[in-house]
């Protein structure tokens, strides 16, 4: 009884979530024209490829990183990441509607409420210095409600963000992290989805358009040669353009008055584990 009635609240939260809202610059047309256009880009997939990982970490501008959980070198690049000052991310992997593997530390639809708790816990565990999450694929288990609300039980427990990487437009994992009042942001361009110099231009000015109207945007990108060639020629050129380059975190700050996320003591800590991929 006590679970439907916990349902049948989220439902209606979403609900008013989903209304329409203002645009962050237009709710904040006074300090929008005072700050510049700020872009987060947050690069999935990373703990597979060592070298790309380093080139990555070694970009100044404030790039997140969202790392596969157990990955041969996930626990390395994120401890340098950490380091240089980047923020970590787990990049969580979901099921999804074309059946693709999920790897370990996968979160399947055929899982019941412990199986997906205790597998999201010992993957968040394997992240040194996890800030947020953010699914990886997931086109099928974002759209359930039930699986969706395993996990923001599970993540609210912890000072973490969530970004919906919006991998199909019928997701409702960012409605019901925001039912949880988790600080919750989706994903505005997919950058290389095709890897070629072209089309990551394309996408790149869009983001940065989107910036412009909004005030942020917020794009992800993956670890291919291609897309870290464009970054490392294409970041450093944007102080001139008047665009901002920040963390995910500071995207949600600029978002909500520059307020904090959490306040000292609110949540519990993650503590670090050898967890098991099981």
């Amino acid at each position: 009884m006590e679970r439907s009635k916990r349902m049948v609240r989220i439902a209606l939260l979403i609900g008013v979530l989903m209304a329409p809202a203002l645009t962050w610059a237009e709710s904040n047309s006074d300090s929008a024209g005072q700050l510049p256009p700020t872009i987060a880009i947050i690069i999935d997939d990373v703990g597979h490829n060592r070298h790309e990982g380093e080139r990555l970490i070694a970009l100044e501008q404030p790039i997140t990183l969202a790392f596969l959980p157990y990955r041969r070198y996930t626990s390395w690049l994120a401890e340098q990441a950490h380091r240089n000052n980047k923020e970590i991310m787990l990049h969580a992997p979901m099921a999804n509607t074309h059946d693709f593997a999920l790897g370990p530390g996968g979160l399947t639809s055929e899982m019941d409420r412990q199986g997906t708790i205790t597998t999201l816990r010992r993957a968040l565990q394997s992240i040194p210095h996890v800030q947020g999450v953010n699914n990886h694929m997931g086109s099928r288990l974002t759209q359930m409600m039930e699986p969706m609300e395993w996990v923001m039980s599970e993540l609210y427990r912890y000072p973490l963000y969530f970004v919906d990487s919006r991998t199909i437009a019928s997701s409702i994992a960012s409605d019901v992290a925001q039912a949880y009042q988790i600080p919750t942001l989706v994903r505005d361009v997919f950058l290389d989805h095709e890897q070629t110099e072209e089309f990551v231009h394309r996408q790149f000015q869009e983001l940065i358009r989107l910036a412009r109207k909004n005030g942020s945007a917020i794009g992800i990108g993956h670890p291919h040669t291609v897309t870290v060639d464009y970054l490392e020629k294409h970041l450093p050129l944007l102080d001139q353009q008047g665009i901002a380059v920040a963390t995910v975190s500071a995207v949600w700050a600029l978002r909500n008055d520059n307020r904090e996320m959490f306040a000292e003591g609110e949540k519990q800590s993650i503590s670090p584990a050898l967890a098991t991929t099981r």
